[in-house]
């Protein structure tokens, strides 16, 4: 009889050698107990988190923690149904409100997790007959909402309006609704898109916009609303999406439109008519955070400086690093013998960074994703170029071998 499980041996093989190489398991590292928001206790030590995508470090916000701890003395912590059945209070009805508002949009859905959010919006949105239009190096979500739409896909090359021009003309004339997925950061890479002319591609081929703004919302743009704000182009999405996980610390996702049939997707949404709602004291701490986050603007300036700080220690190091200094930072290795030690030796010595490998990275080479925070001082990010430049001789990894 087959194993409900064979289908895993291929999972289990390549875990085993990772785990082989560098002696521990890189996706099950445990912070036994945060310090602040840039230092964690791993392995009983004090290490300097890069890889945790706390851009503001607002999970730490005082403001946030009041919130949620007077939220869950007053309302308990949970809601027990969905947001269509008993799942809806004030507090979820305010917070889409201020999500609204905030963008200058006319409404707005919130959703339990970010995940969910691009889920649920993209399959509801785009159903049978229809035709999704995705960037190739679009995040799990994208395409996990792609599948469960049953709309034909078409990727296009990664951020190319050009080929994604192509792609749409090929379709004129071709029955049903074509709908553009794209990011404002890509979370692998640090890329950003280039919406403005992405927007230009919309108009001429009357095709709707969806921007996942999930890494560049709290990153980009004068106010902080991301990659279509930074290109002047707002007015052109037809739905932003995002993630309270990333800029605000804490969890769960949104939907912001000035389609007023928006109050109709809430009532087709699966993701959203069939999960539990967020608990009151992660609505509560959201809405807090929100408010940090717009009456400090400063820490978006402190944020890309830190990341230009960090940016230009890799490269004088000789990493091959991101070309875009974003919050974002990948350094790409030419092989998992490689990528493998060095992350082990950066963890010893108190870095913790993301390892990703093949397939999951864009262009079949591991890399390293490393974050950065407003917090972060310039002293922990010269500390951490330091580590890099210890583990990098330590481990071979010379500039020429990761020369781009």
């Amino acid at each position: 009889m087959t194993s409900l499980f064979s289908k895993f041996e291929g999972t289990a093989g390549a875990l085993g050698s990772v785990v082989a190489v560098g002696g521990r398991n890189p996706f099950a590292v445990v912070i036994e107990k945060p310090v602040s928001s840039t230092v964690g206790i791993i392995e009983g030590r004090e290490t300097l988190l890069f890889g945790t995508n706390n851009y503001l470090g607002l999970s730490q916000s005082k403001n946030a923690i009041r919130a949620a701890q007077e939220a869950a003395a007053a309302c308990g912590v949970g809601t027990t149904g969905s947001r269509i059945a008993n799942g809806t209070q004030s507090l979820h009805r305010q917070l889409e409100k201020d999500i609204a508002a905030f963008f200058g949009r006319r409404d707005a859905m919130v959703f339990s997790t970010g995940y969910q959010a691009n889920l649920g919006i993209i399959s509801t949105l785009a159903g049978k007959g229809d035709h999704l239009f995705l960037d190739a190096d679009s995040h799990a979500s994208i395409y996990d909402g792609s599948r469960l739409s049953a709309a034909e896909v078409i990727r296009f090359r990664h951020n190319d309006p050009d080929n994604l021009y192509k792609r749409l003309k090929r379709m004129e004339g071709t029955p049903g609704a074509k709908l553009i997925v794209v990011e404002g950061i890509y979370s692998m890479t640090g890329n950003v898109a280039p919406i403005a002319e992405f927007v230009a591609v919309k108009k001429e081929t009357g095709a709707y916009l969806l921007v996942d703004e999930a890494h560049s919302f709290g990153v980009l743009g004068e106010n902080g609303r991301g990659a279509a704000e930074a290109d002047g182009v707002e007015a052109d999405v037809d739905f932003i999406v995002g993630t309270f996980s990333k800029s605000l610390g804490t969890v769960g996702g949104y939907c912001v439109s000035d389609h007023p049939e928006l109050e109709f997707v809430r009532l087709n949404c699966r993701p959203y008519m069939f999960t539990a709602s967020l608990p009151p004291v992660v609505i509560a701490a959201t809405t807090a955070a929100l408010g940090d986050m717009q009456a400090h603007p400063e820490l978006r300036k402190q944020l890309m400086a830190n990341a230009q700080q960090l940016h230009a220690g890799f490269v004088d190091i000789g990493l091959n690093a991101s070309k875009q200094a974003t919050p974002v930072i990948a350094v790409t290795l030419e092989t998992a013998e490689e990528a493998i030690p060095m992350w082990n030796r950066l963890l010893e010595l108190g870095v913790y960074v993301n390892l990703s490998l093949p397939p999951a990275t864009p262009d079949s080479r591991p890399l390293l994703r490393c974050s950065v925070m407003a917090t972060h001082t310039p002293e922990q990010i010269a500390q951490a170029i330091a580590i890099f430049r210890q583990a990098a001789a330590e481990v071979g990894v010379s500039p020429a071998a990761t020369a781009a």
